[in-house]
Order: structure tokens, then C-alpha cells, then sequence
């Protein structure tokens, strides 16, 4: 239990993040015309993704979760800042909730008149740890080298299908096959692990704003990313890293069609895979065709991708095959005590905290690397490409198991 500057009493929730347990409403005050009706500020964020941030925030503030808005969501299992806006909370109140909570801090306060949408985002910055690494100087050099000058197949992450119960592709397969049921079945009724990833999300946004348009948002439906994974892998297994005849391409935002002599002039970083849609044309070698057989076997028709619901016609979109990050640089840490800090984090600079100090030789051995991505690409897929290893999500759980235990 804990008391916050102004004397209200907290105790904790199951989560270990403090709720006030006065029971006197929230006094209201009157909004200046003359500022904007969002206040915008920055979320530092320990163990909490962007959903169950904003829920413990509206909790406090006595809000609907849906008055807040973002550019992206961030995941649970790491330490993340990231732009947030709300309607009409002034930055008072906001600050307030620094003396309160633990593993947060709010920040970077502004007034503007406009909230922040999904999509707007245009990139994300990681600084990654790999502890207790045993290749060779030479190896990290290599896979490092690869990563800033080659890059990495530009896969949807694991995270984007959800749990391995319910993966979200079945659900919008389900809805553009027109098959109600089983859509209602598949988010609906209890499975073993559904209480991970997107599945949760929607729940819980149902739960706290009964909200059906906002519930829907958070289940990936509207980009066939699992068909999009399975031709990219064709595609490379067929021709590899270069540019070939009947591979895509943007120019001036429209796809082209290569020909041979402009795939000899052409790099495999120009070159895009379409997620199916009624708006998109298809790569006019074998792979292009792939894509019809795919979909036929789900019973889709990739001639007719519209639906008889407008929200769940695929209009489709082009993603690049390959992906090249910006920014990389990277170190190998010598370190003693596995469960120290290898970071610096933006707090502890803030807070003027000096950086973590290392011997020069120690018992292990940690990659610490640093990269920028565009939005709507994912760092464990550039993690994958340095590993060499698998980073699903139960590869991921049994390494986290073995290590616990």
C-alpha cells in the first residue's frame, strides 16, 4: 500500500500497479477554448503493452479507454516509449499519475487539436539484447554485417497471428468465406491459450468500452498476412536475392511488372509481394499463381475480393520483399552477473543515472545492437536473420521454460 502526493491511499492490483481506493469522484473543470481538445504526451512503459498501459491510465483517470488514441501498439516483454493522446485529460492530471504509478512515466506534454490515428506511425527504433551468446567474434561480425547491408526477409512477425489456439488468419478466412458461425466460434468460445495476443485484446477492449468497431481493430483481418508469409518464401526459394523477370515493383506508388532487362537493372530491395486484394496486380511468374492456388484452397476467389460487408473487402497493398535497416550499430558486452542491466534506458539518462559499466572480460558474452524500421515491420524477423534460429512464439516460450527452470 502507498499513498500518492495529494493523500489518497493505493493498494495494488494482481498486475502489481497501484489503484486508488478513495471513493470521491473526479472533480470537473472547463475546458479553455482556446487550447486544443488533446493533450498529446510520451508513454514510458516497463512490461505493459499498449492496451494494458491505457486500461491502468483510464482506471486512474476514471475514463473510458477509448478517449485515448495511438499510433501502433507496443509489446509487453520490453521497455518502450511511445507518443499517446487523450481527449480533454490536461497535462496536470497526467503528471499527476507519475507519483502513483510504478513502471510508468508520462511526459512531453502538448495541446493539439487533433488525436493520433493507427498507421500514422513511420518507424520504431530498437536496442536489442542477445545475452549469453557463444559465437565467434568473426560469426557476429558476419551476421551483423549481413543484417546492415543485405537485411532480412520482411516476414509477418509470429505476434501477428495471435496465439497457436485460435491463430487470427482462421478468423478472417472465416469472414471473407462468409461463414458467421464459425467467426462467432473462433473468438467466442474458450480454447486452451487463447489468453494470449491479439484474441485477449479484442476481449478486452470489448470489455472495457463495448465497443464492437473498436473491439474488431485490434484482430488483424484486413491484410492477409499468412498468405502473404507463404508466397514471400516461394518467391525466394524459387529465385533467391535477385531481382527477376515478372517480379514487382513501385513506381510512383503504382506496381510495374519487370521485364528481363529491367530486372538486370533492378535489386532485389525494389521488389514488392502483393497482399491479396481487388486492387493489386500479381507477380507474372509462378509465384503469381501461387497465390491463386492458396486461396483457392480456402475457398476464396482472388478474382472477387470484395465482400457483401464493405469493412472486410480487401482492397490489398504491396510490402517489400526485403527489408534494410537503418541506423545499425552494435557491441559485444562482457558481463558476470546474468541478471544485470545492459542497457541504458531513456529514464535512467533522463534521471541522470550513469550508464552500466563492463569488465573487459567476463564469464558471458551478450550482442547488444541497435536498428530503425519502418512501421509495420518487425524487429523479431531481423532477430530471426541473426540468430538463425527460431523465433516463434513456442520456440520462444520453450527457451523461456528451460531457462526458469
Amino acid at each position: 500500500m502507498s499513498s500518492c502526493a495529494d493523500g489518497t491511499v493505493n493498494t495494488q492490483d494482481q498486475s502489481g500497479v497501484p489503484i486508488r481506493t478513495d471513493a470521491q469522484p473526479p472533480r470537473k473543470h472547463s475546458w479553455p477554448k482556446s487550447r486544443g481538445s488533446f493533450c498529446h504526451f510520451v508513454l514510458y512503459k516497463e512490461n505493459k503493452d499498449t492496451m494494458d498501459s491505457i486500461n491502468v491510465l483510464s482506471k486512474f483517470l476514471r475514463v473510458r479507454p477509448n478517449l485515448f488514441s495511438y499510433m501502433g501498439t507496443k509489446d509487453k516483454r520490453a521497455i518502450t516509449v511511445q507518443e499517446i493522446a487523450v481527449l480533454k485529460i490536461s497535462a496536470e492530471r497526467l503528471a499527476h499519475l507519475n507519483r502513483c504509478l510504478m513502471n510508468f512515466k508520462l511526459g512531453n506534454f502538448s495541446y493539439r487539436k487533433h488525436p493520433l490515428k493507427l498507421g500514422e506511425l513511420q518507424g520504431n527504433h530498437f536496442t536489442v539484447v542477445i545475452r549469453n551468446i557463444s559465437g565467434t567474434e568473426q560469426q557476429v561480425l558476419e551476421a551483423m554485417h549481413s543484417l546492415r547491408d543485405t537485411g532480412f526477409i520482411n516476414y509477418y512477425g509470429m505476434q501477428r497471428f495471435g496465439t497457436t489456439a485460435v491463430p487470427t488468419y482462421q478468423v478472417g478466412r472465416a469472414i471473407l468465406q462468409n461463414n458467421w458461425t464459425e467467426v462467432m466460434d473462433l473468438i467466442l468460445k474458450p480454447r486452451p491459450g487463447a489468453e494470449k495476443g491479439y484474441l485477449v485484446r479484442c476481449r478486452e477492449e470489448w470489455a472495457a468500452s463495448q465497443d464492437p468497431e473498436a473491439a474488431l481493430k485490434k484482430l488483424p483481418v484486413k491484410r492477409c498476412s499468412f498468405v502473404w508469409n507463404s508466397m514471400v518464401s516461394r518467391r525466394i526459394q524459387a529465385y533467391g536475392l535477385r531481382a527477376v523477370s515478372g517480379d514487382l515493383v513501385l513506381r510512383g506508388g503504382s506496381a510495374h511488372v519487370l521485364t528481363e532487362a529491367e530486372a538486370a537493372s533492378s535489386s532485389i530491395h525494389d521488389v514488392v509481394m502483393p497482399l491479396p486484394g481487388f486492387d493489386v496486380i500479381y507477380p507474372t511468374h509462378h509465384v503469381g499463381e501461387g497465390y491463386r492456388e492458396m486461396l483457392k484452397a480456402d475457398n476464396l476467389d482472388i478474382d472477387n475480393m470484395r465482400h457483401k460487408i464493405r469493412d472486410y473487402s480487401l482492397a490489398g497493398a504491396y510490402r517489400r520483399v526485403i527489408i534494410r535497416p537503418k541506423d545499425v550499430n552494435w557491441e559485444v558486452i562482457h558481463y558476470d552477473d546474468p541478471r544485470i542491466s545492459l542497457v541504458h534506458s531513456d529514464l535512467e539518462k533522463l534521471e541522470n543515472k550513469p550508464p552500466p559499466v563492463f569488465p573487459r572480460e567476463g564469464k558471458y558474452r551478450a550482442l547488444r545492437m541497435e536498428f530503425s524500421l519502418p512501421s509495420s515491420t518487425y524487429a523479431t524477423m531481423a532477430i530471426r536473420e541473426v540468430l538463425k534460429m527460431d523465433t516463434s512464439i513456442k520456440n520462444q516460450t520453450q527457451l523461456n521454460t528451460t531457462w526458469l527452470n
